[in-house]
């Protein structure tokens, strides 16, 4: 139970806390009772870490440099860090402060002040202590002349615990910064920079469903019937006609909570008016301070409290918006500092000024590669456009341009029209797109080791080797990147059948689904062909205008790599956009991505069958022949060579299967005759990523309206896993399937699941496993058996959530890069060193 009579001392939960106390004044002890330890970074600590004893005063300088280390780390990655140190001394503090401000958090001192005569007593009693009195009594006067100057230190707060009592009974509370509303998660109307453009907010709030409350001809407020709440991006004031009125109604929302407000250059310009600081009146400021002269005083003591009281930026939403006047860098969100205030009311400029004498802007947002949502102003544009998940609301109302809203989180933009020009722009609006499309990839948004933060596979790493892998092969080989949406996962075997015979058996993805929680699996034919991604579009114009693609193609047919299957797909695109006529009208989009087998195999792996299978085929049924001819001449003459003749013997039938397996799989073609195509999945159309939200079951039956010679359906059957007789037909049919030379099936929830569950599972057959594990197999089935599927596992559900990620993150309209960042991805991880006969 808290102790009302304790003191509260209050400290960042998001910064830097420094400890200040003598040796044996009990700072480790406070550390402890107070902090995680994960928190605490110790000097004494970092002693032994480099030199194997805490108290090894020669190593000194080497532990500071790794306890600086240490705290500069978990201070970027935005964690609270308590230095347990003596810190008496200015320049121990100083690096501290210093340390904390480069990475834009705030810094506390909690001095820890108790008789010198406590602190000798604990040290004589610590036969580690070894050093005299003097030390503690050199300490004390060092701390002691530390109490004059600790406030111009470059803490924000400096809090003195005196004596064991208030030591012994504090409260530590942990105060987040002002910024971080995380657990507001709206939704959210996002307006753009008003400028005293009353009117025009009015309309656009009524526009945006808002009911404003009115005392007299006077608004001070507005709700929203659905509960929405309003966000402005700061510079309500200024150059319009009416910031008075602007003021009340915002402050009339953000009192009553309907609202929040980041500061904007022109607020914080405005109040260093009001208080009589020297300002050049430029910008508009003179028709706001003449505006505010004819209010009432209290009206313009309300104001000045309310722009006075304005924060730099807000993070909402669990960290996925942020909103900041001039924009914010990833970097700086969350964080408190002067330069992260500058950035958010300024922006970051070159420090050059154009030909209309205003600053020129660094492009911060074509850099951007935040999972936050970053919105916006100050910079006048002709139209809001999204900027790699970043995006401008300052439409110019007061230029005469428009008052625009981005409605969260549908990504809606609203907009009004100026009822008139207020105000003459000093440089003509531009577009805030900058010099790069968003279809223009570049190596960094690729290359080097990377952590990636994603919604569907959570956090992945991508180590620069593997990424280094899938450049070359992107660079060198792939399609035009603009078509490249996705790229297809990897895919778990089933777990290893204990069956006599079999080392791949249906009843384990049953047993495997079942325990997951599925109740019903749709069991699809498992075709051996070559994996396609068939990306097409309705015709030139909707490639064009979806794509960005002008060379008049409509459509790629790409590996699993990325690679063209043919030096020129436009033929089989053609093909397939004619079939696919019932999709684009029942699915009303003019584009689809789809999911697909190539057949036959020997289509395009005819090099592959010749050098790898083909030779080993050939080799085994000339060699075994004639060696097991040899070795019944040998038997027939009395030799005792029955059991290698028996071996021989088994060893022929298994090449003569081997061959027969891989020889189904062959199969004439000239050109693309003889070639089709076996979809079985809808990977997104417009508007929707299809592969996220409907179930196989829809899948298949929408595929079942495409029909002609390019198709091969896909066989299917569905099982209830509570009925034995439906496991036992299943079983039956991949039997049959497999016994007529199919490769098997694939066993995926026929509904959407939700946690770790493996979005299917491939259960191959018994002879298509020789092309696999070659021709001998069948004996070495107690030692297959021990094969491990952990890491391929773990690798399927990341790649699949990577592909989601790509397939969504095209549908919303994101950057090409984004994309590109989660289908490169995907071939990067392919490189990881996994068993590839799995």
């Amino acid at each position: 139970m808290t102790d009302p009579t304790a003191q509260q001392v209050t400290v960042p939960a998001m910064g830097l806390v420094v400890l200040i106390g003598v040796s044996g004044s009990g700072k480790s002890t406070f550390a402890r009772t107070h902090f995680k330890p994960t928190e605490v970074v110790s000097s004494d600590f970092c002693r032994g870490l480099v030199a194997d004893d805490e108290n090894d005063q020669s190593a000194t300088a080497d532990a500071f440099d790794v306890l600086h280390y240490i705290v500069g780390t978990r201070l970027r990655r935005g964690l609270l860090t308590v230095v347990d140190a003596t810190n008496v001394q200015p320049a121990a503090r100083a690096a501290l402060v210093k340390l904390a401000k480069s990475h834009d958090v705030l810094v506390d001192a909690v001095v820890i002040d108790v008789p010198e005569s406590l602190a000798q007593e604990r040290n004589k009693a610590r036969p580690d202590r070894d050093f005299g009195p003097h030390v503690v009594a050199r300490q004390q006067r060092d701390l002691k002349r530390s109490f004059r100057r600790l406030d111009k230190e470059g803490f924000r707060r400096v809090h003195v615990l005196r004596g064991t009592d208030q030591v012994e009974t504090v409260e530590i509370v942990r105060e987040r910064p002002w910024n971080d509303r995380k657990e507001v998660h709206g939704p959210f109307d996002v307006i753009g920079d008003v400028h005293g453009c009353a009117s025009e907010l009015r309309t656009l709030l009524t526009e945006l469903g808002w009911t404003i409350r009115y005392d007299g001809d006077q608004a001070v407020g507005a709700t929203h019937p659905e509960g929405r709440q309003a966000v402005f991006v700061g510079d309500l004031v200024d150059r319009g006609p009416d910031t008075p009125g602007v003021l009340r109604l915002v402050m009339g929302m953000v009192a009553s909570g309907h609202a929040l407000c980041v500061s904007g250059n022109h607020e914080a310009k405005l109040v260093r008016a009001l208080r009589g600081s020297k300002v050049t009146v430029a910008h508009g400021l003179a028709e706001s301070l003449a505006q505010l002269e004819d209010e009432p005083a209290d009206f313009r003591e309300q104001a000045l409290a309310f722009m006075d009281g304005l924060i730099s930026h807000y993070v909402l939403d669990d960290g996925r918006l942020v909103v900041a006047h001039a924009g914010l860098k990833e970097a700086y969100h969350g964080r408190s500092s002067g330069r992260v205030r500058s950035f958010a009311l300024y922006g970051d400029t070159t420090g050059e000024t154009d030909e209309y004498g205003l600053p020129v802007r660094y492009p911060w947002a074509q850099e951007y590669r935040g999972r936050a949502m970053v919105v916006y102003g100050h910079t006048p544009v002709p139209k809001a456009e999204w900027i790699n998940n970043t995006i401008c609301l300052d439409t110019g109302v007061v230029f005469g341009g428009e008052l625009t809203a981005l409605r969260y989180p549908e990504r809606e933009i609203v907009s009004v029209p100026a009822e008139q020009q207020w105000y003459e722009p000093v440089r003509p609006l531009a577009a805030a797109s900058g010099d790069r499309e968003p279809s223009v990839l570049r190596i960094g948004d690729v290359a080097g080791t990377r952590w990636l933060e994603t919604t569907h596979a959570g956090k992945v790493k991508i180590p620069e080797e593997n990424a280094a892998a899938a450049l070359e092969i992107m660079s060198r080989f792939a399609v035009d990147p603009r078509w490249l949406i996705y790229l297809p996962p990897t895919m778990s075997p089933v777990a290893t059948a204990e069956i006599e015979g079999f080392l791949e058996h249906p009843e384990q993805a049953f047993e495997e689904y079942a325990g997951w929680g599925v109740t019903r699996v749709v069991c699809e034919e498992k075709h051996m062909g070559s994996r396609a991604i068939a990306v097409i579009a309705k015709d030139a114009d909707a490639a064009e205008r979806r794509f960005g693609i002008g060379d008049g193609s409509a459509g790629v047919v790409y590996t699993r790599t990325g690679r063209p299957f043919f030096a020129d797909t436009s033929e089989l695109v053609d093909r397939l956009r004619a079939t696919a006529a019932p999709l684009f009208e029942s699915l009303d989009s003019d584009w689809l991505a789809l999911d697909c087998e190539l057949l036959p195999w020997s289509a395009k792996a005819v090099d592959l069958i010749k050098a790898q299978y083909a030779s080993v085929g050939a080799a085994a049924r000339a060699v075994l022949p004639e060696a097991l001819s040899v070795l019944e001449r040998a038997q027939a003459r009395g030799l005792d060579v029955g059991a290698l003749a028996e071996r021989s013997r088994r060893r022929l039938g298994n090449a003569e299967a081997f061959r027969d397996a891989y020889a189904a799989y062959v199969r004439p073609t000239d050109g693309l005759d003889g070639v089709t195509l076996a979809p079985f999945q809808i990977l997104a159309c417009e508007g929707r990523a299809l592969a996220l939200t409907e179930s196989h079951e829809w899948h298949l039956a929408e595929l079942a309206k495409l029909e002609g010679e390019l198709i091969t359906p896909t066989r299917h059957r569905y099982v209830d896993l509570a009925s034995a007789a439906e496991r036992e037909a299943a079983t039956r049919w991949w039997l049959d399937l497999t016994a007529g030379g199919g490769e098997g099936m694939v066993v995926k929830p026929a509904h959407l699941t939700e946690g770790r569950v493996q979005p299917g599972i491939k259960v191959r057959g018994r002879e298509y496993l020789r092309i696999i594990y070659g021709p001998d197999y069948t004996d070495a089935l107690d030692v297959l058996r021990q094969r491990h599927l952990g890491k391929k596992r773990q690798l399927a559900l990341r790649e699949h959530g990577l592909g989601i990620e790509a397939l969504t993150a095209f549908v919303d309209h994101e950057p090409l890069w984004k994309v590109h960042q989660a289908v490169f991805a995907v071939l990067a991880l392919e490189s990881e060193p996994v068993d590839p006969r799995l």
